[in-house]
């Protein structure tokens, strides 16, 4: 039986009559702003001294793209490892996959809709697509330079190589005809161009190859097209794995579009086959979804990831000996832009190379590292994990990833819970996990258990909706509670709480943290993460799960920062401090460490702080609007990036404060989406160690002896990665690996 309040229609408010059995067909869906979360804040811009106008932002298009020519920077670094510098390849055509199918099918839309409001930076869009295809154009012609020019000769050295069909023997040749035959061939659909067929749908980032053939009989010429399978290797090993692993032997591989073109006759019989032109298509693959008229978001999304596939092209890549006749004919059915083609010496897709990063080549290849287990979860370094709730009582627990192993703290913290009898819940966001994930068996774990156990998941993280989709499935057949989040805001904050037990009470532990509970990404992302079960701050995070999974609007906070409602506010207030100690003073720093440093409100406070005499430092590794270094405005911020070995994905903010630092860690970047879309969370650092962990990892970052990119007043990036001798400066992602290989030897 329920009870219902009944509700006065005229004035809309609550009466105090209750009764029981009420129409339960007027109880209304939930809205996002009221019901569940504020409003978002309202922050009014800081005034700048001076007068200073929209080009005191660079634009983040284009700071984008220099983030790309960063890490192409270090593809082209002769003293790096050579198969580490064919991955940067990879992942710079990774990279602008993603701008293309995300930023620049963006700004496509807003023109073709007509929506021409200029960005911060002062640019239109059509301004913006201008300065976008002629720096991606030379971006992509210099990572095929680069791959021709330095990193295939070098490999030539090492004996291994890409090589083409007229290179083999004939018993290469044999083996690979049989290859074809048996594991190609059956999964080939070539698709014919005529008035009976029109041409065909080319899925977005499929790579494929346009064949023009002759009927001998008629002398017409025709066109098909042929989708190369993603299903097998880009790159087929010739001599087998055991070349490829001894580097004593030679390794050699050919491009599987290449074989393909040689048995082309297998596909078309009786025909002849005149030409064969590799060629690929990017599309818009941006997800919309209007959630407020979907009453299952599961659903709603499900439905468009199918339709992903289809979005509009908005990049057509093509082999520069292309006949122009068949690109005539691409760019037209297409429907695509001359400006939109880029010509590029074969193979495309550079990202088809993993076959041969992933060779077993130590010398060319970064060290190996193993991950410890974190100094203050085991002072002694043992097999044995440690019992992370007696570490997490006796004091909060700062983790370093992948520095510090991330599979005997955050991983062993869940699977202790849910293997402990005296945990009674655990509740769990999950942003990103892996296809295997010891995170989603530990909760099913607990749930089997009879555990009460909430798993909030993100189903609309970019890219990993279909994956999000199928654990969040599997989560709910186990009897794990899923939700996903609050209407029209992405959860990102990274958020555990485990209640347990203990004596006649309950405590709560939490691990708050700057990435993605990922147990594969841990090992290559740069990340922080606090343990504690500090009663303020674990009270904090269980009000948040709240929020997000109950209603809440008015939920406040001590300890934490949380947006959409708090996060820029928060900091704003935090610099206006260090403002206010500066004028008055007393010492004043701010330092920022981020993914990206887009925000308006943000930067704008910077600059108000740097007009007060305040030492502004900032480390972003990717889009940075901030213009640092300019007179009057921004001469004391200093910016940096840390490219690596890692991806630097750990988010933290420090204050001065007078002599008595504030600190925070979190999810948030600086930008609107996170801001202003996403649930974000930071957390209060609040042990005097680990604050003074990350004061030094500012120092270390920022000092003149670490190899940094520093961001120059007309938006430049000028790598320093050598000292004035020649000598190389302190690779600073190298210096955390071997301070953790210290402490083991000690």
């Amino acid at each position: 039986m329920s009870a219902e309040k009944t509700v006065n229609t005229e004035s809309n408010e609550p009466s105090d009559n209750y009764h029981i059995g009420g129409d339960i067909t007027k109880i209304e869906r939930a809205q996002t702003q009221g019901d569940r979360i504020e409003a978002v804040e309202k922050v009014k811009l800081p005034h700048l001294s001076g007068d200073f106008g929209t080009d005191r932002f660079l634009d983040r298009e284009t700071s984008w793209l220099d983030f790309n020519t960063r890490v192409l920077e270090l593809a082209e670094d002769p003293d790096l490892y050579l198969l580490e510098r064919l991955n940067f390849l990879s992942i710079v055509g990774s990279n602008l996959d993603e701008f293309f199918m995300v930023r620049v099918a963006g700004l496509r839309r807003r023109i073709a809709t007509g929506i021409a409001v200029p960005s911060a930076a002062g640019m239109t869009p059509d301004e913006q697509m201008e300065e976008i295809s002629e720096s991606a154009h030379q971006l992509m012609e210099r990572q095929h330079r680069c791959f021709h020019e330095e990193v295939l000769p070098a490999l030539e050295k090492e004996q291994i190589r890409i090589v083409k069909w007229s290179d083999l023997e004939d018993e290469a040749k044999a083996r690979l005809t049989s290859f074809f035959s048996d594991e190609v061939f059956p999964i080939l659909t070539p698709l014919a161009v005529d008035p009976a067929h029109p041409f065909p749908y080319i899925s977005g980032l499929s790579l494929n190859l346009a064949v023009v053939v002759r009927n001998p009989q008629t002398g017409k010429e025709l066109f098909a097209r042929l989708k190369v399978p993603d299903q097998l290797n880009r790159m087929i090993s010739i001599d087998g794995s055991r070349a490829v692993n001894s580097p004593s032997r030679e390794a050699r591989f050919i491009a599987l579009e290449d074989v393909i073109a040689q048995h082309l006759d297998m596909m078309f019989p009786g025909m002849e086959v005149l030409e064969v032109h590799a060629f690929r298509v990017t599309r818009n693959e941006d997800l919309e979804v209007e959630e407020d008229d979907a009453e299952n978001l599961l659903q709603a999304l499900e439905k468009e990831l199918l339709r992903r596939r289809f979005g509009p092209p908005v990049r057509l890549e093509v082999e520069d000996t292309i006949n122009p006749n068949v690109l005539e004919l691409l760019i037209s059915e297409l429907s695509i832009d001359e400006s939109e083609v880029y010509r590029l010496p074969a193979p495309l897709d550079l990202r088809g190379m993993g076959a041969i990063v992933k060779a077993n080549r130590p010398a060319l290849h970064y060290p190996k590292h193993i991950a410890h287990t974190s100094r203050w979860l085991n002072e002694n370094e043992t097999s044995k994990a440690a019992n992370v709730f007696a570490a997490t009582r006796s004091h909060d627990v700062l983790l370093h990833h992948p520095y510090d192993s991330f599979a005997t703290s955050v991983q062993a913290f869940l699977e202790q819970a849910a293997a402990d009898p005296n945990v009674m819940a655990i509740k769990q966001t999950l942003y990103r996990t892996s296809g295997d994930s010891p995170i989603v068996d530990a909760l099913i774990e607990a749930a089997e258990a009879g555990k009460q156990v909430l798993a909030l998941v993100e189903i609309k993280a970019r890219f990993d909706e279909e994956a999000n989709i199928k654990w969040a499935r599997k989560l709910e057949r186990a009897g794990v509670h899923v939700v996903y989040g609050i209407v029209g805001l992405k959860t990102h904050c990274k958020l555990s709480l485990v209640v347990r037990k203990e004596g006649d009470s309950l405590r709560r532990y939490c691990h708050i943290g700057t990435g993605n509970y990922h147990p594969s990404t841990a090992r290559f992302y740069e990340d922080l993460g606090l343990l504690t079960c500090d009663p303020q701050i674990t009270e904090d995070v269980s009000r948040l799960f709240n929020q997000l999974s109950g209603y809440a609007p008015k939920t406040t906070y001590r300890s934490l920062l949380v947006a959409p409602r708090s996060i820029r506010s928060g900091l704003i207030d935090y610099i206006n401090k260090e403002i206010e100690h500066s004028m008055a003073g007393r010492k004043a720093k701010i330092q920022i460490k981020c993914n990206s440093m887009v925000d308006e409100a943000i930067i704008d406070s910077l600059y108000r702080a740097s007009q007060s005499g305040v030492e502004v430092n900032v480390v972003v590794r990717g889009i940075c609007a901030l213009r640092p270094g300019v007179p009057g405005l921004s001469e004391n911020i200093r910016v940096r990036s840390v490219l690596g070995r890692f991806l630097e994905h750990s988010r933290v903010f420090t204050f001065e404060n007078a002599g008595n630092p504030k600190v925070y860690i979190g999810s948030a970047d600086m930008m609107h989406r996170n801001l202003d879309r996403r649930v974000e969370a930071l957390v209060n650092i609040k042990a005097q160690r680990n604050r003074e962990y990350l004061l030094d990892m500012f120092d270390r970052y920022m000092s003149k002896k670490t190899s940094t990119w520093h961001l120059e007043p007309d938006g430049h990036w000028e790598r320093h990665s050598k000292d004035d001798q020649g000598n190389r400066l302190v690779d600073i992602q190298s210096y955390y690996l071997e301070s953790r290989d210290k402490r083991k030897r000690k």
